[in-house]
């Protein structure tokens, strides 16, 4: 399947729509890492551009816990390493939470 040509608008338009999400995404993981938000609340956040992070990108801001050891909690959680936060269940959501905050 092709990509679909865009015009210079268009391509344009994406970018700074692309520029906001990461600038979002940022600040969240920013907050996690500084403790000024928890992940209960990031978890259920209703933002598209936070609801569609990867899991193992969200856990590797928390303090303490680096890309190897998000990838460990995700394994012994059994959630696949490429799942974004949207596709969480709700128990798995709350194991996380609760493994997390333990």
């Amino acid at each position: 399947m092709a990509l679909p040509t865009l015009s210079p608008e268009q391509r344009q338009e994406a970018l700074a729509k692309a520029a906001v999400v990461r600038k979002e995404r940022a600040e969240v993981k920013a907050a996690l890492k500084s403790g000024e938000t928890s992940l209960e609340t990031v978890l259920s956040s209703e933002s598209q551009a936070v609801r569609r992070m990867p899991v193992a990108s969200l856990l590797a801001s928390l303090p303490g816990i680096g890309k190897i050891r998000a990838q460990k909690l995700m394994d012994d959680l059994d959630i696949a390493g490429n799942r974004r936060i949207s596709g969480l269940g709700p128990q798995q959501r709350d194991r996380l939470i609760e493994r997390v905050s333990a």
